[in-house]
């Protein structure tokens, strides 16, 4: 019987027992304490610290990608062995991956570990101030969501697989060597209650912009104020007598707001509009909103015009808008964001329609609802002619008051709506 040959095997410039370069001697045998693995082949070790900028010597580059991958297989190996116990699905399997394998965590691993000071590096004065910043805020506990943490992440990843190597490849017995350097593992409980986290990931996979700003202290009040910003938008504001319980209020009330138009399971956005029977992506959106309005039996089909072309000729930027006639006969239009593709920038005006669309429907609700619960209150309006433009709200009137709020609140386009509603 033939016997198997290995697909993969170490190649012999690895597969040796080599000491490290006089240099990085103290820097080796002090990492190999901390991830408590005795090297082979030391130079290995050597490699993964050693950074980019360090002219004339191999950097952890290479070992970087291998351990990204080794560590999202170690991570979902280990819960995908859990689920006939804890049954977990596809989606839950992913979230926990990237929580516990993603350049967040590594880099607090790294912060944690004490790996930076052993990092070979040459004339990197910016990048030692920002990773100190980012070391800093992780010691206080304070936010350090947006500041600089890849290289941190990109260490503990490069040990990883200098590790994985030395070891022939055994993912087992790495995984029996990294484990503990990566606890806490965090679980789905966990996961629900990081908001912070929860934020980062969703802007991180969605390609948006994530800003926490702190505003000017209150100390007429004693307090902090903070503002989630979303690609610039105001999101969720928060306040507290610290600045990192004013930071996480008011990611809580990101999280929060944004659910109401982004499907949230398990603690973590799927990047699906709110109300929808299926999950998409935004390069779906063309499709999903086309759907959308087939379900909605409209005459017209979405219209789609370029508004602008940006840039060189090697780095275009398109500008798209979209217009939907609704079932009432309304216009509704949006621009989308500046994409280099011409289609890229479709789906981007498309799914912001999609979410457009919810949003008008959600006031339409809004409005039935009023009149459902109030119905005395509006036909006493009409036969008063009271509703003829000119609602005069009164203290002693809550309805009233209700009502022109409401109209003040979503515009004239609404307030004409609201009043062919109240009529008919």
């Amino acid at each position: 019987m033939n016997k198997m040959k290995k697909a993969f095997t170490t190649p012999t410039s690895l597969d040796r027992e080599l000491e490290p370069s006089p240099v990085m001697k103290e820097s080796v045998t002090a990492v190999e304490k901390i991830v408590g693995y005795s090297f082979k082949n030391k130079r290995l070790l050597e490699e993964a610290l050693t950074h980019p900028s360090v002219p004339g010597s191999a950097s952890y580059q290479r070992l970087e990608v291998l351990g990204d991958s080794v560590l999202n297989h170690a991570v979902t190996n280990y819960f995908f062995c859990m689920a006939d116990r804890r049954k977990f699905n596809q989606d839950q399997i992913t979230k926990l991956r990237s929580a516990n394998a993603g350049n967040l965590k590594l880099a607090r691993v790294a912060v944690r570990l004490g790996l930076y000071p052993y990092l070979r590096r040459y004339n990197t004065p910016v990048l030692d101030d920002k990773v100190k910043e980012f070391i800093e805020a992780v010691i206080n506990g304070e936010d350090e969501t947006g500041l600089v943490h890849k290289v941190l992440a990109d260490i503990v990843e490069s040990v990883a697989a200098a590790i994985y190597v030395d070891l022939k490849f055994d993912l087992d017995k790495l995984w029996m060597i990294f484990k503990p350097l990566l606890e806490p593992i965090y679980t789905l409980e966990d996961l629900r209650g990081r908001p912070m986290a929860i934020l980062h990931d969703f802007c991180l996979k969605n390609g948006r912009r994530l800003e926490i700003k702190l505003k000017p202290r209150d100390e007429t009040e004693n307090i902090s104020i903070a503002g989630v910003y979303v690609d610039d938008v105001l999101v969720g504001s928060g306040s507290s007598k610290g600045n990192s319980n004013a930071r996480q209020n008011a990611a809580k009330e990101a999280v929060h707001k944004l659910s109401q138009s982004m499907v949230v399971n398990d603690g973590s956005f799927e990047g699906i509009p709110a109300g929808n029977d299926r999950s998409f992506r935004i390069e779906e959106a063309i499709q999903m909103l086309h759907v959308l309005c087939v379900k909605k039996r409209l005459l017209k089909r979405p219209d789609y015009k370029e508004e602008n072309v940006l840039g060189p000729p090697h780095e275009r930027k398109y500008l798209y808008s979209v217009k939907v006639v609704t079932s009432d006969g309304s216009l509704q239009s949006v621009k989308g964001d500046e994409k280099s593709r011409k289609k890229c920038a479709m789906n981007s005006a498309a799914y912001k329609m999609f979410l457009a669309l919810q949003e008008y429907d959600n006031m339409i609700n809004t409005i039935k609802f009023y009149r459902m619960t109030n119905r005395k209150e509006a036909d006493r309006m009409i036969n008063t002619k009271e509703a003829d433009c000119k609602i005069k709200t009164k203290e002693s009137d809550s309805m009233l008051g209700n009502i022109a709020s409401l109209l003040y609140t979503l515009g004239a386009k609404a307030y004409r709506v609201i009043i062919s509603l109240l009529y008919f």
